[in-house]
Parts: structure tokens; C-alpha cells; sequence
């Protein structure tokens, strides 16, 4: 559906990707290594729609993400300067548009200590894309961590609660029918 120029529009800063189906936009300060990750993502198979500056709008109710015509196709990385993806890994490492899902945070300056929900439900919250409300997991960086393998996790977690089942939910329904199975065999004092 070709878009009307009075259309709502924005254009954001990040790397937007296809990671296992899910419209993903890689978010972050300018030099966290978004696109180092999604070189990686890349390496795996995944598809590239976007370094540094991808073009939304909203199509069918839904938000939809493109590159800019000048920048399709290329990314840049610090040390290695501007890459041609399509070269590099192949036209199907490539895509026009995706419909954008879920927005994964690369956050900096995450040094506090982690409270018992966060634990279990993560760092999640929802950011507001023209007017339509994503869901936004925040990725504290730390030394060691292998972001590619949390934002594969993070893409595949986000499917399984789209289809309604939560992991948070089923490990918390199984402490709780475990305590009351001990609770019935304790021996009244």
C-alpha cells in the first residue's frame, strides 16, 4: 500500500532487523556497538532493514519500518567504516520493510542491582511509536554478555507471549503448587 505524503511518519535512530520473524529495532547511545550486533545477528542468518536511521510509518494499524533509499543497503562499523550488506552476506541478508514488534534497548548505563520482579519478568516496558504502543526490553551492557544470543532469546520469548504463554507465569504456578505439596505432607506439630 503505497504511502500518502499527510501520513504520520518518523524517523528513529537505531538498526532495525528481522531477528526469527520479529521486527526488532536495536536502540541505544551513539558508539554502544548496535551495529557490531547486528553484524553478528547477520552472521546467524538474520536480515538487515536499517543501520542508523530507519523511516516508520503506519500501515494496516500497524508501524511499519523501511530504510531511506540512500542509506539500503549499507552499514557502518566502527573501525571497518561503511559496509555493503547485501555483498558481504548476500541479497537475502536484506529486506525492504518489516513490521516493527519489539524494540530492544542497549543500555549503557545499567550499574544498579536488579530487583526480584525484574529477574523474573526482565527489564520490559512499552515505548509509544506513532501513537502505537511496542513493547521495549532494556539489555543492561556487560562485560561478557553475548548480546546476539539475548536479542535470538529476547525475539523468541516475545512470540511465545504473543501466542500466550509466559515463562515467568509457569515457573511461578510451579513454586506455588510445589509449596503447597510440601505444606500437605508436613506432620501437624
Amino acid at each position: 500500500m503505497p504511502r500518502r505524503a499527510a501520513d504520520p511518519s518518523a524517523t528513529l535512530h537505531g538498526v532495525l532487523m528481522r531477528v526469527h520473524g520479529v521486527g526488532v529495532l536495536l536502540t541505544g547511545a551513539s558508539g554502544v556497538g548496535k551495529s557490531e550486533l547486528a553484524l553478528e545477528l547477520l552472521s546467524r542468518g538474520h536480515r538487515l532493514i536499517a543501520d542508523d536511521a530507519a523511516e516508520f510509518s503506519i500501515e494496516r494499524e500497524k508501524v511499519r519500518g523501511r530504510c531511506p533509499p540512500l542509506l539500503r543497503g549499507f552499514l557502518e562499523a566502527r573501525s571497518l567504516g561503511i559496509l555493503n550488506i547485501g555483498r558481504l552476506y548476500g541479497r537475502r541478508s536484506l529486506l525492504d520493510s518489516v513490521t516493527l514488534e519489539l524494540v530492544i534497548a542497549l543500555d549503557q548505563a545499567a550499574q544498579h542491582s536488579e530487583s526480584g520482579i525484574e529477574r523474573l519478568s526482565g527489564r520490559r516496558s512499552q515505548c509509544r511509536i506513532l501513537g502505537t504502543d511496542i513493547e521495549q526490553i532494556s539489555i543492561p551492557l556487560r562485560l561478557g554478555h553475548n548480546l546476539a544470543v539475548l536479542v535470538e532469546a529476547a525475539c523468541r520469548d516475545y512470540k511465545l507471549r504473543r501466542a500466550g504463554y509466559r515463562a515467568d507465569e509457569d515457573m511461578t504456578r510451579r513454586q506455588m503448587s510445589a509449596i503447597r505439596r510440601q505444606t500437605r505432607r508436613r506432620p501437624a506439630p
